[in-house]
């Protein structure tokens, strides 16, 4: 059985997006693809077995978390 994803995940803006994405694609390097466009990152995960599967997703939204938290407590620019 063949499992596949796409997880798409937008962001205030590019720079916050190339801060996670950079930060993650260590991380990811041989579980999933990931792709950069803008203030957005595609990620692709493929496996063919469902643990695995749940896996890398349970790894990549756990990492993308602790990642996101520090833009939660920038200060807002008017």
């Amino acid at each position: 059985m063949k499992i596949k994803s796409n997880i798409r995940l937008k962001y205030n803006n590019s720079k916050n997006a190339e801060i996670v994405y950079k930060s993650l694609e260590v991380d990811n390097e041989g579980f999933l693809e990931s792709e950069l466009n803008s203030d957005e990152i595609e990620y692709n995960i493929k496996s063919d077995k469902l643990g695995s599967f749940l896996n890398t997703a349970d790894d990549l939204i756990a990492s993308e978390i602790l990642i996101e938290d520090p833009f939660k407590k920038q200060p807002k620019k008017d």
